[in-house]
């Protein structure tokens, strides 16, 4: 019987998750293999107007990194949206970016809007591009694992991959045939999204609008995403007819608003759990995979995205072999608090849009706070993720946080020195013995020794691949200090 060949990495799923972090492994030359469901990536709910979705600060700093900001902007631009929650707007005049001393002038923003299609499209391109195969019309059915590899079992065949990472939605069949706990709170809504035909689309106000039922958002002539506080008893339980759609309709109204046409609907819900482990053997999870939560605020994308981010260089290395003991064990310790502040966030949204007298006099409050400018520069730090940093066991401020986009003299910015995914290591004064101890884990990270436009009070920075501050010193560098933090990042020194 013939033996199928044997990849680094296979991954289910090709949504922007998936392919984002076979980029990623790639460009540590890891093998992989991309499995997707559908035959076709295109759909009308990732283009306008149910497709578009908005990127957080890190999510862009990842993609201006990469090299792949200005593809992903180019049709939709940065556009110039504070944010919300659960409705309640926050405005830039009453945001202090003073708050945020680690951020410096940088091409990426803190947020913009992309439209899905386009997003997968630019993240498939780079895939193939970088030597990633990728597979569609084949989804997994189950698979079986050893202490070596991985067995994949599809409707298209049998794939064998020395890891097997499950990016393959909500639903994953991955995260079900492993047997990973998924725990977290059942819904309260059934969310619509619907693009309609009305006999009188100027009867209504257009906007967010709440309701003795729930909630809707309305754009003319017909655009609506309604929620029904039903329990979630219609979402995937019921086909979405039309007749359906317009008792909804009404219901959340108020009104006897007549629908002529139904074009396009969809049903999401706020169910909210995490996989209480991302991790089971040789099998990973990343993206909703891992965690869902209702779409409210939009932060699902860029939860997603980072666990690409954080993954893939920590699995390239172990694939290499030249990874510390737990480097991959970080990667839940970093992402799984993330994901679960997310999930919180989400429910607190929730709670804020009950159809209930209480919950409008709380959401009374909370928008006389967000009006205030310490409220405004919270909710945009949550809502952009500024406020982002993972936990490295160090008191610096700056580390665990997204390293600040330094330009150097000779005016190149560090964004721009993340291309080939490898660390840095910037020496500010040039020190000779910083740039041998860097030389010692060459191929791994590239020495950058130059002085900077604005150092910030610092002196040597060392930074991930991910882009995320490992090490930052303020005085005379501790040689022994900055040994021990490549070494608990980069393994043991050597070629790779």
């Amino acid at each position: 019987m013939h033996n199928p060949a044997l990849f680094d990495v296979a991954i289910a799923g090709a949504g922007p998750v998936g392919l984002f972090l076979a980029c990623e492994l790639r460009l540590a030359g890891v093998i992989v293999l991309v499995l997707e469901q559908a035959e076709d990536a295109r759909s009308p709910l990732k283009r306008l107007p149910f497709g578009m979705r908005g990127l957080a600060a890190p999510t862009i700093e990842a993609f201006y990194r990469r090299g792949l900001l200005d593809e992903i902007a180019a049709p939709h631009q940065p556009r110039r949206l504070g944010g919300h929650f659960a409705g309640i707007q926050f405005h830039y005049d009453n945001i202090d970016s003073s708050k945020w001393p680690y951020r410096l002038p940088s091409p990426a923003g803190t947020h913009m809007a992309v439209e899905m299609e386009h997003l997968e499209s630019v993240l498939a391109r780079r895939a193939i591009k970088l030597g990633v195969e990728i597979k569609r019309g084949v989804g997994v059915v189950d698979l079986d694992q050893s202490t070596d590899e991985v067995t994949v079992r599809t409707d298209a065949g049998i794939f064998r991959a020395r890891w097997l990472v499950g990016c393959d939605g909500g639903r994953s069949t991955v995260r079900k045939v492993c047997g990973f706990d998924f725990v977290g709170t059942e819904p309260e809504f059934t969310g619509y999204s619907v693009e309609v035909e009305l006999a009188d689309p100027d009867r209504l106000r257009p906007g967010r609008q709440y309701t003795p039922t729930g909630m809707y958002t309305y754009a003319r002539p017909g655009t609506w995403a309604m929620v029904e506080f039903d329990g979630g008893a219609c979402h995937r339980k019921q086909p979405i007819t039309p007749e359906h759609v317009q008792a909804v309709l009404r219901r959340v109204s108020g009104t006897d608003v007549t629908m002529t046409a139904l074009r396009l609907a969809t049903t999401w819900t706020d169910r909210a759990c995490q996989a209480t482990a991302y991790r089971s053997g040789r099998v990973l999870l990343a993206g909703d995979a891992a965690h869902i939560h209702s779409p409210l605020g939009g932060q699902g994308l860029n939860l997603g995205l980072g666990d690409a981010m954080n993954l893939g260089w920590k699995l390239a290395a172990a694939i290499r072999g030249d990874s510390p003991t737990d480097l991959l064990d970080s990667y839940q310790r970093e992402r799984y608090p993330v994901g679960a502040q997310i999930l919180s966030w989400s429910r607190a949204q929730v709670g804020l849009m009950r159809p209930t007298q209480s919950t409008r006099a709380l959401a009374g409050i909370i928008r006389d706070l967000i009006e205030t400018r310490d409220g405004a520069t919270y909710f945009a730090e949550r809502v952009w993720g500024v406020s982002l940093r993972y936990d490295l066991g160090t008191d610096h401020p700056l580390v665990g946080r997204s390293v600040p986009d330094f330009e150097l003299v000779d005016g190149t910015k560090i964004g721009d020195l993340f291309g080939d995914g490898r660390g840095l290591f910037l020496d500010f004064d040039s020190h000779t013995s910083f740039e041998a101890l860097a030389s010692r884990w060459h191929g791994r990270i590239n020495y950058v020794a130059s002085d900077v436009v604005e150092r910030l009070g610092l002196t040597a920075v060392l930074v991930r691949p991910d882009g995320f501050v490992a090490w930052a010193s303020e005085t005379s560098p501790d040689y022994e200090d900055a040994t021990a933090a490549v070494s608990r990042w980069f393994g043991k020194p050597g070629e790779t």
